[in-house]
């Protein structure tokens, strides 16, 4: 399982904003906004700040991607019996 920020740089071009002008409007780094740009994990107080700057919901700047291979392999929903 990972996640993609697909929806956050749509978003971006939506508001005609440049990655580099909401990495200074909201105070992100530049090592976290590389970790966007390769769709690794950022934590949540960094999303949190992203929505409050774009005026958004989480979901609207970030997706759960759950990997095939995944499927079936939770063991909270596995039954067990």
């Amino acid at each position: 399982m990972g996640v993609n920020y697909k929806r956050l740089w749509k978003l971006l071009i939506d508001k005609e904003l440049k990655k580099t002008q909401l990495k200074d409007i909201a105070g992100v780094s530049s090592s976290t906004l590389a970790k966007l740009n390769k769709n690794e994990y950022v934590s949540l107080e960094v999303l949190v700040r992203l929505c409050k700057t774009l005026e958004c919901e989480l979901e609207d700047i970030v997706e759960i991607v759950h990997a095939e291979d995944d499927a079936g392999d939770n063991k909270y929903f596995r039954n067990e019996h």
